[in-house]
């Protein structure tokens, strides 16, 4: 019937695109340091030890769990509205501060502030999307988020890309120092992120808040004002009496023994277990540590930074076909799809460097594991994750789920160079086939198919 409706899809396209810019800024903060890191390292002289290196690139990432872990409590307790205005803030201070520092302490506290709005807006944009599309197009629509997650990488790739000067060959860590790159290039790629930031920072003001959580709060005339604006009169009678039943009878509070009852456990565990799965399927190893894996493929550190920017336009490319294909092919079907094609070309991949092979053989299977990745595992664990929970819990339920996301990816993160190391590039990438085979079993056994649905009726289901 929702297929019928003439719903305002410039009101909702509007409010989407606003939402989404936290993916935005998500993933260029996620990726800029990647290109300043040969010039902060010799400005704040941390080249020669490899603690305060991985210290300087992960630190983020316990800002993103701590952002993660405060969204729950944020969403439920304040709506989804002003933590997404919180996380613009935070971004717009990170970006301006990071560059702006001459210490590395100060450095590192600016780096934790842009983690923690990294981590709030992984959790609250799609969620907040998700509660405001219709059933026919809330696929698409979070994946607008996915989407603009991956222009925000594209956009740092291309920026770092076009601000550093060209380094000599052999130029030493004192002439890299001295060089506009050493004293000023890596300040710029930090501080073009003010401006989308701030840009989000003043739009998230005429962004409404979630009908669902206006409704869970009861204001339901405001609840029913939105879901009028969203799709008419009759659309939004219907939603509101629909999230209203599945609200009957539940605490406002979301106290932990409602996550771990007997119904809703399964889905959280079905939850975080996808949410790990999406870190653990490995191609994030190809964004962190491209240096390593194309220059054992044979590339020059040129190379390398020409075909980073490869991998994030095919990453863009493919993003926008799965935004075609999340509605009509479905869930489930993507996700099975994502997992045992990567298992394959993992496959492939570490048979590749157990033989020995060099340059076009990996880039091309690197190039088809991103595309891969990008059409089914990247956007559509975001749409389950933010439809699969019922309304009273989401906030709660969805912060659980993207915290265990960015433990996962900080595991990830740190143990690739071990497992390199220990099993070669072969080893490891075979390694990561034999999880996304373990993960394509699981999907297979316990994933039903959500598409077509609204919030409620998955939530009946």
């Amino acid at each position: 019937m929702q297929n019928q409706i003439n719903f305002n899809k410039r009101f909702i396209l509007g409010i989407t695109l606003v939402s989404a810019m936290g993916g935005l800024l998500f993933g260029y903060d996620w990726v800029v340091i990647g290109g300043a890191k040969p010039f902060y390292e010799r400005f704040f002289d941390i080249t020669s030890s490899p603690y305060l290196q991985g210290w300087a690139m992960s630190s983020a990432l316990i800002g993103c769990l701590v952002g993660a872990m405060a969204s729950g409590y944020l969403t439920d307790h304040f709506g989804r509205k002003r933590p997404l205005i919180g996380a613009a803030a935070l971004f717009t201070i990170a970006a301006i501060g990071t560059g702006a520092v001459d210490q590395f302490t100060p450095f590192i506290i600016y780096r934790l502030i842009g983690g923690v709005g990294i981590g709030l807006a992984s959790a609250i944009s799609p969620m907040y999307i998700a509660e405001i599309s219709p059933a026919p197009l809330r696929g698409r629509l979070v994946s607008v988020n996915q989407l603009t997650i991956v222009i925000g990488i594209l956009a740092a790739q291309i920026i770092n890309y076009l601000i550093a000067e060209k380094v000599p060959e052999g130029a030493t860590d004192q002439i890299i120092l001295q060089s506009w790159n050493g004293q000023m290039g890596w300040r710029w790629m930090f501080w073009a992120g003010a401006a989308p930031a701030s840009l989000f920072f003043l739009l998230s003001f005429l962004i409404p808040e979630s009908p669902r959580f206006l409704g869970k709060s009861g204001k339901w005339d405001a609840a029913l004002h939105i879901l009028d604006r969203i799709g008419g009169r009759e659309y939004a009678i219907r939603e509101k009496n629909s999230i209203a039943e599945t609200l009957n009878g539940t605490p406002q509070k979301v106290e932990w023994k409602m996550l771990t009852s007997k119904k809703i456990k399964p889905l959280l565990i079905l939850g975080i277990v996808l949410a790990v799965f999406q870190q653990w399927c490995g191609i994030n190893v190809i964004f962190n540590y491209a240096e390593e894996i194309f220059t054992s493929a044979g590339y020059s550190v040129n190379d390398m930074l020409f075909n980073i920017v490869i991998t994030g336009t095919v990453n863009l490319v493919f993003t926008l076909l799965a935004m075609r294909m999340v509605d009509s092919w479905g869930r489930r079907k993507l996700m099975l799809l994502g997992s045992v094609g990567l298992a394959v070309i993992y496959f492939m991949l570490g048979t590749s460097y157990f033989f020995e092979l060099k340059g076009l053989a990996i880039l091309v299977l690197v190039m088809i594991a991103i595309a891969t990745y990008a059409m089914t595992l990247a956007p559509v664990t975001w749409v389950v994750l933010s439809e699969i929970f019922p309304n009273s819990i989401r906030g709660a339920a969805m912060a659980i789920a993207t915290t265990a996301l960015w433990i996962a990816c900080f595991v990830l993160t740190y143990t690739f160079p071990v497992l390199n190391k220990l099993l070669n590039a072969s080893g490891t990438f075979w390694l990561y086939g034999f999880i996304c085979l373990s993960g394509f079993l699981f999907i297979l056994k316990k994933l039903p198919e959500t598409k077509g649905k609204s919030l409620e009726e998955i939530e009946m289901m």
